[in-house]
């Protein structure tokens, strides 16, 4: 399994549209946390996920979600 991070991007205007866009969705993701800027205004949000692929990592986000998502493959580095 591969690691990504789901980097997604939205405007002020359509912050409460990305979180609504979740009512309904059937996705492992729900109900848990994940990294945001939104309460101190940058609206971005990040989830670190495994899957086979970057298609298969971006299907466990709602479409409208997903279409303002980069899924970047990810991992682990020894810091010198």
């Amino acid at each position: 399994m591969k690691h990504f991070l789901l980097h997604h991007r939205h405007t002020a205007e359509d912050c409460a549209a990305t979180y609504a866009a979740w009512n309904g969705f059937v996705s492992d993701l729900r109900g848990t946390s994940a990294m945001s800027t939104c309460p101190y205004r940058g609206h971005e949000v990040w989830w670190f996920v495994d899957a086979p692929d970057a298609a298969a990592a971006l299907a466990r986000l709602p479409g409208y979600v997903a279409s303002r998502t980069v899924a970047v493959r990810v991992g682990p580095v020894v810091v010198p």
